[in-house]
């Protein structure tokens, strides 16, 4: 957690880590996933200095997990895809879609 981070935060990393752990995840996925949910979260309420376009716009973490229940990993969002692609300097990458851009990053 980042220095600063409210008691709030950390309950909430702390809650998030272990319900990752007992879904079977290593103590280290489980950190990681703890900390990019309350750092998105922070991100979204105007507590982190800086935020990536996909961490405010967006559906919560919350509202995300409950629309995605029960389905499987459906991996990275059009929008986490587009700023690797973004971050990666990929050509023609606005006029990808999903699939496409999974392709193009190496994802299948």
């Amino acid at each position: 957690m980042p220095r600063g981070s409210s008691d709030k935060r950390e309950r909430q990393y702390e809650h998030i880590k272990d319900s990752a752990q007992e879904r079977g995840e290593s103590e280290g996925r489980a950190k990681e996933i703890a900390a990019r949910t309350v750092n998105k979260e922070r991100a979204r309420s105007g507590e982190a200095k800086t935020a990536s376009r996909t961490s405010t716009q967006d559906m919560s973490s919350s509202k995300r997990g409950g629309q995605r229940s029960h389905q499987g990993s459906q991996g990275q969002t059009y929008d986490q895809l587009y700023e690797e692609a973004k971050r990666r300097n990929i050509d023609g990458r606005s006029g990808m879609n999903k699939a496409e851009l999974k392709r193009a990053l190496g994802g299948g």
